[in-house]
């Protein structure tokens, strides 16, 4: 064989390398993206559907703006209505009204003490004040978003009261004040998130509608 003849030779084998080489890598360029692109997919998180729904659930959440005011609400109510049932005290005559009362602050209580607990784990403000302390709050409705809050005058008007006419004046307004209590636990019930809060709802409902039964009967027996 010529001496041209080998280069010629040489120079075609090494084309035919090239070639292949260039092929191999394209091809392997090729996998790769494919191999990435399911990678990615197959991500936890990289679904941009999944992504978006999470963004949007505040991590450990599960309270919302129902069960904030709720709570920010109901305490001042509760507190309104323990100060009530302490006037019963040298006041009352009736026997009902005494256990009543007595009642009324054993269970609302320790109902405040659990309501500042969620407030002060959601990291919200509590209630600046008893709105029982406040001037404007007039019974029944008040502007305030409270129902059945008393006003000054008709607390002054039960602290001055005593024997059967503090008993009437007491189931009279406390009969409002449970109902008030009883349209803001619905509202909760229907509108809050927080399981604990709505169970809370549930048992203000029970325990007041069954008391404002039992005032009624008071009232019209005395």
């Amino acid at each position: 064989m010529s001496v041209s003849s080998s280069s010629a030779t040489r120079r075609r084998t090494f084309a035919a390398v090239g070639t292949v080489a260039a092929l191999a890598l394209a091809l392997t360029a090729c996998g790769s993206s494919e191999s990435s692109t399911s990678d990615s997919s197959s991500m936890p998180g990289m679904d941009h559907g999944s992504a978006t729904a999470s963004a949007s659930v505040a991590p450990g959440g599960t309270f919302n703006a129902a069960d904030v005011e709720f709570a920010q609400q109901m305490i001042p109510h509760h507190q309104q209505a323990i100060e009530m049932a302490k006037l019963a005290d040298g006041r009352a005559a009736d026997p009902e009204i005494k256990a009543l009362a007595a009642a009324i602050e054993k269970a609302q209580d320790p109902e405040i003490d659990t309501m500042k607990g969620w407030l002060k784990s959601w990291g919200k403000p509590l209630p600046a004040a008893s709105m029982g302390d406040m001037p404007g709050m007039d019974h029944g409705s008040n502007g305030s978003g409270m129902p059945g809050m008393m006003s000054d005058q008709d607390m002054r008007g039960l602290e001055a009261a005593k024997g059967k006419d503090f008993d009437k004046k007491f189931a009279q307004l406390m009969i409002g004040h449970h109902e008030g209590a009883v349209t803001m636990a619905e509202a909760e019930r229907k509108k809050g998130a927080d399981a604990d809060a709505k169970k809370l709802a549930d048992a203000v409902i029970t325990a007041q509608t069954a008391e404002i039964e039992k005032m009624n009967k008071i009232i019209a027996r005395l």
